[in-house]
């Protein structure tokens, strides 16, 4: 009897035991479970999950963070935010995890950052860390989740970037015609009122200042179009080694002998795009702010190089078309750009210069000739270390060959019996005109409107140029009134005058093919070879 008590008291004991085992292992396989399904929730978000703890060691990584460090996951494991990220970043997040761990309550602490990573890519975060305790001795730990908003930003920042364009742009081309106007007057009236008198006269001083004042004027407000992108543009097959070359001596010239120029030209480089003037006077301006960003000194490196931008870079930036660029990239070795204003360098009228050392409008303007040229320009500077500006101009896939812009001015040409017929609406920019060129040897007729000249053209069978301003009133636009002119006399030459960026002729600020336009304010040298090169083009 005992026997068998003893035997059921062992079955008994045996399915106990049986059945904790069997229920222990059903827990380790629901564990198990539940750990693969944590793991791979985690390791399938888009966002980076991290454990660290007091020390800021890392106790835990996810998918997403170890890609963003470049490095895999286990292997993160016990490195330390001072490992991962530099030392100005690595003393921020260390700060504030410990704040985070110390707090008196268990609140989740909300933070907007942005952050450089092992992958090369600086990401605008939302971090949300929530502190924990592991184990049963308490030590705190922070659990930080950062949510990638990279390209939110950067559509936010067009928006931003293109409201402030339209309003700059709207400004600018509705003050940019009566301005140009007034300072076409002033210039002209003052070029012409140096020659009549002496050369070392104080009154010719005068004169000259007032000259440099007005083309301040005018430059201002070209730069202002430039970042608007309404200036006119006249895009031509450039080969920028050349062009870069062809600088030389104007830039020694331009710079301090304190500071050394190296050129580095790439092999096989691509052809490009854009207006080789403005080109020029885009490195220019990026060759000055370096000169003045090394008072004592330096060096200046001038790289063009072939580069090709992928889906991947062109989606993290703001208007950038995916394909083949050439890169032309201006680097000093000078004071360097404070951190906290990088983001604001291609801004209209701000400057980290001192007042009265500059308009704000140099790196404004190379901006919006890039931007307008369907380019790309990007800009790093460490302080004290130097800065440095790359140009991303489209390849040219024609088989076009490459021009140069030519600054070399020919003597001022002179007329050779021609008659030429002035359209302009605003009286003084008319006279002034009309004078300038008399003074040329032209024989020069003058109209206010379409229609006046039309009747002049009746009237006249002398006329070999018609030199029109673009806007003209009475419903007959300069390029109107420049069809019913070469209609009624085939072979008249047509030369267009504008201060205004959007007309008839310039369509998304570049001026239609086959057409002579010569922008307002000018110079008589600038309207006599402009003149001289349409008749010549007309007799060819």
């Amino acid at each position: 009897m005992i026997f068998l008590i003893g035997c059921f008291c062992i079955r008994v004991w045996r399915g106990a035991i049986d059945n904790v085992i069997e229920d222990q292992r059903v827990s380790e396989v629901a564990l198990r479970e539940s750990e693969e399904r944590f793991r791979a929730i985690v390791d399938n978000s888009l966002s980076g999950i991290t454990i660290k703890d007091e020390k800021g060691s890392y106790l835990f990584a996810n998918k997403a963070f170890a890609e963003w460090a470049d490095i895999a996951a286990e292997d993160i494991i016990g490195k330390t935010v001072f490992d991962l990220f530099p030392k100005q970043e690595a003393d921020n997040i260390f700060d504030r995890d410990r704040q985070v761990s110390s707090a008196q309550e268990m609140n989740v602490d909300v933070e907007e950052v942005r952050r450089p990573f092992g992958d090369g890519v600086t990401r605008d975060l939302l971090n949300h860390k929530i502190p924990i305790e592991l184990d049963a001795e308490k030590i705190r730990a922070v659990i930080t989740i950062m949510t990638d908003f990279t390209n939110f930003k950067v559509t936010e920042n067009n928006l931003h970037q293109a409201q402030k364009m339209e309003a700059v742009g709207l400004l600018t081309g509705g003050v940019a015609h009566d301005f140009n106007n007034i300072l076409t007057t002033i210039i002209g009236n003052l070029e012409m009122a140096s020659d009549r008198v002496e050369v070392n006269s104080e009154i010719k001083a005068m004169i000259d200042r007032g000259l440099n004042a007005a083309w301040r004027g005018a430059t201002l407000t070209q730069r202002l179009l430039a970042f608007s992108r309404k200036q006119a543009l006249r895009p031509q097959t450039i080969d920028a080694r050349l062009l870069v070359d062809g600088m030389t001596d104007l830039l020694r010239r331009t710079l301090e002998e304190s500071i050394s120029i190296e050129f580095v030209g790439g092999e096989d480089l691509w052809m490009c795009e854009a207006d080789p003037s403005q080109l020029e006077n885009a490195i220019l301006n990026l060759a000055i702010n370096a000169r003045d960003a090394m008072p004592d000194g330096g060096k200046l490196i001038i790289e063009t190089m072939n580069v090709s931008l992928d889906d991947d870079y062109s989606a993290a930036q703001a208007e950038v078309t995916p394909g083949d660029y050439i890169m032309a990239a201006v680097t000093d070795t000078g004071t360097g750009i404070p951190r906290d204003v990088i983001d604001q360098v291609f801004d209209p009228f701000f400057t980290t210069k001192e007042i009265g050392k500059g308009s704000g409008l140099g790196l404004s303007m190379v901006y919006g000739f890039v931007k307008q040229s369907d380019g790309h320009v990007t800009v790093y500077s460490e302080e004290g270390v130097g800065t440095t500006v790359k140009l991303y101009l489209p390849r040219f896939s024609g088989k076009e060959e490459a021009s140069l812009p030519s600054n070399q001015l020919s003597e001022v040409p002179t007329a050779r019996g021609e008659t030429i017929l002035v359209v302009e609406d605003d009286p003084d920019v008319r006279t002034l005109s009309v004078a300038l060129l008399s003074g040329l040897g032209f024989d020069v007729l003058e109209a206010a409107d379409g229609p006046s000249a039309l009747s002049i053209l009746e009237k006249s069978s002398r006329i070999n140029l018609l030199f029109t301003d673009v806007v003209l009133p009475g419903g007959m636009r300069g390029p109107d009134l420049a069809a019913e002119v070469t209609r009624r006399r085939p072979g008249i030459a047509v030369l267009y005058t504008s201060g205004y960026t959007e007309n008839a002729i310039i369509h998304q600020g570049r001026v239609d093919d086959g057409i002579d336009l010569l922008n307002k304010p000018f110079r008589r040298e600038d309207l006599a070879q402009k003149v001289r090169a349409a008749l010549d083009k007309s007799y060819a």
